[in-house]
């Protein structure tokens, strides 16, 4: 692995606090395959970049438009 590649990774505590949510949320998306974990030296690691260029989307159906 590149030391660019390593110094792109992060907790799941360090995601969380990037993304202002808490870290069950972060895991949350990991176990929902939304994010993608790396395994370094025993610990799940996510890549930063990954973490601050997902898009939450609006959950729920959506509203019908008024017409």
């Amino acid at each position: 692995m590149s030391t660019d590649f390593l110094s792109d990774l992060i907790t799941q505590a360090e995601a969380a606090r990037l993304r202002g949510v808490s870290r069950q949320s972060i895991g949350k998306l990991v176990r929902q395959g939304k994010l993608k974990t790396y395994e370094v030296a025993g610990r799940q690691l996510l890549r930063k970049s990954e973490v601050v260029q997902y898009e939450i989307k609006p959950s729920g159906r959506p509203r019908k438009s008024k017409k």
